[in-house]
């Protein structure tokens, strides 16, 4: 795999992901991806620039993409966030995407498109 990197809007398009919030932010390069769905494994280990894959919906995701500066977070198997995550995320400028396929097919194919879990 000859990792690359992709802007958000890219990562949309390809992928058909449906934009909840962010959308004027898709300009931002994804330097890596990170998959977990407890928080403090993702304070502890995601880098600044990566897409979070996630299954959670509620307000917290978005505080720990602010303050990991993450570049996104996209929200599998057809799951939506909240309305108060979609607010947050329009206060802290986070894009939220959202994904009908399951956690392991979409991480696989991001894999496959350059996108790493390294940097």
């Amino acid at each position: 795999m000859k990792k690359r990197k992709h802007k958000l809007a890219e990562i949309v398009k390809i992928f058909n992901l449906e934009v909840i919030s962010g959308k004027e932010f898709l300009k931002r390069e994804v330097s890596g991806g990170y998959i977990s769905d407890l928080l403090s494994d993702v304070m502890a280990n995601s880098q600044k620039d990566n897409i979070w894959v996630t299954l959670q919906g509620h307000p917290n995701i978005v505080a720990v993409a602010k303050l990991k500066e993450l570049a996104g977070i996209i929200i599998i198997n057809r799951r939506k966030p909240d309305g108060e995550t979609v607010k947050k995320a329009h206060e802290e400028g986070i894009p939220i995407m959202t994904s009908d396929l399951p956690a392991f097919e979409l991480v696989g194919k991001l894999y496959e498109s350059g996108i790493s879990g390294t940097h």
